[in-house]
């Protein structure tokens, strides 16, 4: 059956008789979605079949179950042997429904409905400030690696924010989040209500052959997806409708140089001790220079990682936050989910709370039936989720907890950890601190229960602590007295409904004021310095009256110091007459005359970024071309072997990718030098090369040449390949040999 545009939404909207499933989360009553029926109430939601529905649909007979031992149940691969498509309604989705030729893309060049035939394309409906949308990612990049052959996955960035239409700033987002698959600028909402979406994220499956045929709302785990394909690609296999020819994308990030620094997050000044901590995000690390930039420390390896022990081996995952305590830095180790203790003087770090998964209880002890409170638990065995920034008032430090929309307490002596502040319901409420049970709207008293969307900084005055409370662009105010309640100091709290969706850049009384997605703030002298993040400014807040004024920027992006531009600021910290910010998307950290209001750039000298283990590929996978054992007689005491990648009439080597090979040898000794072990980068990416490796000596060894290589038709239609070989090459190194070089060669398939 094929749809036109108007009776695809007509058909979602009352043909089928299951409803897209959202669970509970942000943005109203839901706490993993935000939604938009306050942004646009035009748009119908998706009645397409859930994952779940289907994953339940297509279960066989509990009877039917493979017993694996150990009281393990395996559901045996559905539809391996069925006739019938899993999808007795499928919606045919046009070609100018599922991508208009008015769109803007990154990661790829343009693509098409025709180019992607034979592959399952999930299409994930995000927008970059979302939190749940980042948790989304890496449950995506698990089904890239999982099912790379058969699924696309297509990023459909469907703004909430103004800046956020910005194909610039998509492209910043892109390279911070390291996403790795295509993206649409979906600024209009078309593609976003073609298919029937109406919160963040979303996702829709669309087969093989073009149809949609199932969706989602709200945050997933790979494992819940992965049931849905292992149940039907067996079907599209066996009638062979599916196309499993890898495929590659030109990634922003191919066209991106190393900076020092990569999207610094957070930062904080010592003055006392002359040091800024500077968390430098995207590298993974803590960066530490004196106040003048002069480089001090680097604390951790560069890698990705949870590890703890000394500066140089221990890992992080894009930390954020960072608060000090005598000799403790704490790093809010946002996506590992972690809260990180670094000793500056024995130079060693600890995991002091979370368990590196991300926490899907926002209230510790009521998954065992505690409703009541209160909610606390062991620090090492609770789970977190993104904890943004962190704070330390006596004896306790208190966190943003950015993905249940809450603020958390921990005492410092590592007893107990749970939340302070926030129902868990994203919105813009103010009133008591917590409800009488999870997710509740009644207080303890009377009166109504806080609420927060997606708190991401934190600075206090000593008596409240103030919260950039940035998905709903307002700045809160929290009390360290319990029988004192939340306010907002600027924001939406007062307004009768959309509350997320009011933002703007407008200075004034407190009545007037309009933010748009600000994540940092820092307290100095009566007063609230802010990273209007969406706006690229800085901003001055009378912290007892609420007026704002724009303290630095222009609001357009850039870096300039004269014109004083910033590019996303997402945090700032005070020192002397200096207030120091993290430019995030300029990776800078730039400097403010607080007298003048003069900007500069900080140069931190002698900083590099990382340098890290690079992992030799296995190439376990990789098609092997295994020549005939050759006598060879090596050339100025080197051997030669000729490759020749024979691509396809019509195809050639992607220019744009680069080309490497890796040389491996069997075993640790042999005819060969071991020395030439490792890969080997080409100057441009050519079909044909010679490989030079050296010899200590005669008698046989065993040579492999892996590489990975990317080809794409002459007239630079449809999407590009990616092929994988792996040429076995058995020699024996002799002097008297007649010949001085093999010639291998791989055909190549279109």
């Amino acid at each position: 059956m094929m749809f036109n545009h108007t009776m695809i939404k007509q058909f979602v909207a009352s043909c089928l008789a299951v409803c897209i499933m959202t669970l509970s989360g942000c943005g109203g009553d839901s706490q993993d979605s935000e939604s938009t029926a306050q942004l646009d109430a035009k748009v119908e939601p998706a009645l397409v079949p859930t994952v779940k529905q289907v994953n339940k649909r297509l279960a066989v007979p509990e009877n039917d179950q493979l017993d694996a031992g150990d009281g393990v149940a395996v559901q045996p691969v559905a539809l391996q042997d069925a006739d019938e498509n899993p999808f007795p309604r499928r919606i045919d989705v046009p070609e100018d429904v599922f991508f208009p030729k008015d769109r803007e893309w990154l990661n790829t060049k343009p693509l098409s409905k025709k180019d992607l035939k034979g592959k399952f394309v999930l299409l994930d409906f995000w927008t970059y400030c979302c939190i749940n949308c980042i948790h989304i990612l890496p449950e995506l990049k698990k089904l890239e690696k999982k099912y790379e052959d058969e699924l696309v996955v297509i990023g459909v960035h469907s703004a909430k924010f103004e800046t956020e239409k910005s194909l610039k700033n998509i492209r910043e987002a892109i390279l911070r989040y390291e996403i790795i698959h295509p993206v649409v600028n979906d600024d209009d909402h078309k593609i976003w209500q073609a298919f029937g979406v109406n919160s963040w994220p979303s996702i829709r499956v669309v087969d093989p052959e073009g149809y949609l045929v199932a969706g989602h709302s709200g945050e997933f785990r790979a494992e819940d997806i992965t049931e849905f394909f292992d149940k039907v690609i067996p079907y599209y296999r066996k009638k062979k409708l599916l196309d499993e020819t890898p495929i590659r994308f030109e990634l922003e990030e191919f066209n991106v140089e190393e900076t020092p620094l990569k999207f610094p997050g957070k930062i904080l000044s010592d003055e006392p001790g002359n040091r800024l901590f500077i968390t430098d995000s995207n590298h993974n690390r803590i960066v530490i220079t004196d106040l003048d930039g002069k480089l001090l420390d680097i604390i951790g390896s560069g890698e990705i990682g949870k590890a703890d022990g000394d500066f140089q081996s221990a890992s992080f995952d894009h930390p954020q936050g960072l608060v000090l305590h005598g000799s403790t830095l704490y790093v809010a180790d946002t996506e590992n989910h972690m809260i990180r203790k670094v000793d500056l003087e024995s130079k060693t770090v600890t995991t002091i709370s979370g368990d590196g998964e991300q926490a899907r209880s926002a209230w510790p002890g009521a998954e065992t039936g505690n409703l009541r409170g209160p909610w606390f638990g062991k620090p090492k065995t609770t789970g977190l989720n993104s904890p943004w920034a962190l704070w330390i008032h006596e004896d306790t430090m208190y966190i943003a907890m950015a993905g249940p929309h809450q603020i958390w307490s921990m005492k410092l002596d590592e007893s107990r950890i749970g939340p302070f502040a926030g129902n868990g319901r994203e919105d813009i409420i103010d009133g008591a601190l917590l409800p009488t049970q999870p997710f509740g709207t009644d207080a303890p008293g009377d009166g109504s229960v806080s609420s927060f969307a997606q708190p991401s900084g934190l600075t206090s005055d000593g008596e409240w602590l103030y919260v950039a409370d940035t998905e709903g662009s307002s700045i809160r105010a929290v009390p360290f007295d319990t029988s004192k309640q939340v306010r907002t100091v600027v924001g939406a709290a007062d307004l009768p409904n959309a509350r997320l969706f009011t933002f703007g850049d407008k200075d004034g009384p407190r009545d007037q004021v309009l933010l748009q997605h600000a994540i940092g703030v820092t307290y100095h002298d009566g007063n609230l310095y802010i990273c209007d993040t969406y706006n690229n400014k800085i901003k001055v807040i009378d912290a007892a009256s609420g007026t704002t004024a724009t303290f630095a920027g222009t609001g357009k992006a850039g870096l300039d110091d004269e014109q004083g531009l910033f590019d996303e600021p997402a945090g700032l910290a005070i020192a002397g007459n200096t207030i120091y910010v993290a430019d995030t998307n300029n990776h800078q950290i730039r400097t403010i005359d607080l007298e003048t209001r003069k900007v500069g750039t900080l140069t931190i000298e002698g900083l590099e970024p990382p340098v890290l283990q690079e992992k030799a590929p296995t190439f376990s996978d990789a098609e092997k071309v295994v020549a005939k054992k050759t006598l060879i007689k090596p050339v100025d005491g080197k051997i030669t072997v000729n490759v020749n990648l024979a691509l396809p009439i019509g195809w050639k080597m992607n220019p744009l990718a680069d080309l490497s090979y890796y040389v491996g040898l069997d075993g640790n000794e042999g005819a060969i030098d071991r020395s030439a072990v490792g890969r080997v980068d080409l100057e441009t990416p050519v079909d044909t090369f010679s490989v030079q490796v050296p010899v200590t000596g005669t008698g046989e060894d065993v040579l492999r040449i892996g590489l990975n290589f990317y080809y794409c038709q002459n007239n630079d239609a449809g999407l590009c390949k990616v092929g994988s070989v792996q040429f076995v090459v058995p020699v024996n190194v002799s002097d008297d040999a007649k010949i001085s070089e093999v010639d291998v060669k791989h055909a190549v398939a279109p």
